[in-house]
């Protein structure tokens, strides 16, 4: 799949959140933090349908626009890219920058553990 688009994320983040949408549902829904005309959003919708990200079907005269890219698959994507790109591949220098800034919260710890002993035990 093609890479997103800060804008075209935008949409999908108002289609994981409730779909299916008709374009002018997505563009109330971001007319508030966006500011973007209505052609704004269609073109966007239309440039992540060619995409393969959304795609929609026909409800009369409207057009219902669903995700068809789930927001765990582009997050996992997403972040092996960023890893790989910006720390060669590495976990831990980005667990360490957080802890060592003090930005791990006792709920993000608590959930690292829980990861890492369910993988110690799939290792085994």
């Amino acid at each position: 799949m093609k890479e997103i688009s800060q804008a075209e994320l935008e949409v999908m983040k108002v289609l994981w959140l409730q779909a299916p949408q008709t374009a002018n549902q997505v563009v109330e829904q971001l007319a508030d933090a966006s500011q973007w005309h209505e052609k704004t959003v269609k073109t966007l919708l239309n440039r992540l349908v060619s995409k393969g990200a959304v795609s929609y079907e026909k409800d009369g005269r409207a057009y219902l626009y669903f995700p068809v890219l789930q927001q765990s698959d582009y997050q996992l994507r997403e972040s092996q890219s960023f890893i790989q790109r910006v720390l060669s591949g590495r976990l831990a220098p980005l667990v360490a920058g957080f802890a060592e800034q003090q930005q791990l919260k006792a709920e993000d710890v608590a959930e690292l553990k829980q990861l890492i002993a369910k993988w110690e035990q799939e290792q085994k």
